[in-house]
C-alpha cells in the first residue's frame, strides 16, 4: 500500500459516480450513502484499495454509487465473495452492502461464519424491517403481527434481532447507528474501518413507501430523547430530555431508573455480557433502544493465521506453480 503522503487528499465529490441512485425520494438509504462518502476520504486509503460488495435488494445498488471497485453479486451471496477478495488481497478495504432481507434470510448463513471466522472486512446491514426492492412483503426483522403483501393476516414469525446474532457468533466489532443521525453515524462508520477483523453495523433505516415510520420513535425530535440511549464506553447509560434517566443492568435484568444516588451502570464494550444483555433489549418495547458500540475487541483475523499456514507450506515445499500442478498425476491428452 503506498505511503500515506504518496495518497492524494480525496474528498467525498471523489467517490461520487456518474450514475444516478434509483432510491425513492425520501429513503433512509441516501443518507447512508453520503455519510460514507464522506467517511472514505477521512481513511487514507486510495480508491483503487477499496472494494464495495453487494448481494441483492435496495442496499446491494450501492457499489454503482460509489467510485471505488464494485461488485453486484447475487441474492445472499455477497460476503462469501467479499471473503474470496480479502483472503486474495489482505491490502483492499473491503466494505459489504446489505440489507435485512438479503444478509439474513437467503444470507444468514454466511453471515454467521463469516462473523466468526473474523476476517477484516466491514458489513453495514440496512435495517428497514420490509422487503423493498420486491415490494413490501415482510422481512427477517418485521415484527409479530406484520401486515404486509404477504401477511395479510399479520405475520406469525418472531423477528430475529440482527445484533444478537452478531454477538452469538462471535463479532469483534457490533454497533447500531440511525439514518437520520449522520454525525453519530459517520462515528459509527470510522470506527468500523478502523477495527482490525469483522465490523458489523446495522442501520435503522426507513423505507417511506412500504414501512415508512418503523423507526421513528427512534429518530424523531420529541421522540428519540426518551426512547434511544446511546452507549459510551465507560459513560453512564443516560437517556431522556435532560438525561435525567438511565438503565440499571442488575444481573440479567434491565430496568430504568431516575435517582441520581445510586450506583449507575457503566457501559463497558469488551464485556460480551452486558453487550448481549443491551442487544437484547433493541427491540423491547418498554424500555429505550440501545445505539452505539455492542462491543470492540482484539482478536487475531482469518486472513493472518491462513498467511501463515501458506507461509509455513512455501519454506516446506517451495513456492510451486499451477501447471505443475495441472499436469500431475494422470494427464489425458485430446486430439
Amino acid at each position: 500500500m503506498p505511503h500515506e503522503e504518496t495518497i492524494p487528499k480525496l474528498t467525498k465529490k471523489d467517490f461520487e459516480t456518474s450514475q444516478e441512485p434509483r432510491w425513492c425520494p425520501g429513503c433512509g438509504d441516501y443518507s447512508i450513502l453520503t455519510q460514507v462518502r464522506k467517511v472514505l476520504p477521512q481513511l487514507g486509503i486510495p480508491k483503487e484499495n477499496i472494494v464495495f460488495v453487494a448481494g441483492i435488494g435496495c442496499s446491494s445498488r450501492f457499489p454503482y454509487y460509489v467510485d471505488t471497485y464494485g461488485i453486484h453479486t447475487i441474492h445472499g451471496r455477497a460476503l462469501p465473495i467479499a471473503s474470496g477478495i480479502k483472503l486474495n488481497n489482505p491490502q483492499l478495504s473491503v466494505w459489504v452492502t446489505t440489507g435485512d432481507g438479503d444478509g439474513l434470510s437467503i444470507g444468514g448463513n454466511h453471515l454467521i461464519h463469516l462473523l466468526r471466522r473474523n476476517i477484516d472486512l466491514n458489513i453495514i446491514l440496512f435495517n428497514n424491517r420490509i422487503y423493498g426492492l420486491t415490494k413490501g412483503q415482510y422481512s427477517p426483522t418485521s415484527e409479530t403481527g406484520k401486515i404486509t403483501r404477504s401477511t395479510p393476516n399479520g405475520s406469525i414469525d418472531r423477528p430475529i434481532n440482527p445484533l444478537e446474532i452478531a454477538l452469538a457468533a462471535g463479532a469483534t466489532f457490533v454497533a447500531s447507528t440511525l439514518d437520520r443521525d449522520p454525525v453519530h453515524m459517520i462515528e459509527i462508520l470510522k470506527r468500523a474501518a478502523a477495527h482490525k477483523g469483522t465490523s458489523f453495523v446495522e442501520v435503522y433505516q426507513n423505507c417511506n413507501i412500504f414501512n415508512d415510520g418503523a423507526f421513528f420513535h427512534l429518530t424523531e425530535k420529541g421522540q428519540k430523547e426518551e426512547n434511544v440511549v446511546f452507549m459510551d464506553h465507560n459513560q453512564p447509560l443516560l437517556f431522556g430530555k435532560n438525561k435525567d434517566k438511565s438503565l440499571q443492568v442488575e444481573g440479567t435484568n434491565v430496568k430504568i431508573v431516575e435517582s441520581e444516588n445510586i450506583q449507575r451502570t457503566v457501559y463497558d464494550e469488551k464485556n460480551l455480557i452486558l453487550a448481549t444483555i443491551m442487544a437484547g433489549i433493541a427491540y423491547n418495547d418498554d424500555l429505550p433502544t440501545p445505539i452505539g458500540v455492542f462491543r470492540d475487541v482484539e482478536a487475531v483475523t482469518y486472513e493472518e493465521e491462513l498467511q501463515k499456514q501458506i507461509e509455513i507450506e512455501i519454506r516446506k515445499s517451495g513456492r510451486g506453480s499451477l501447471k505443475d500442478l495441472l499436469y500431475s498425476g494422470d494427464v489425458w491428452h485430446v486430439d
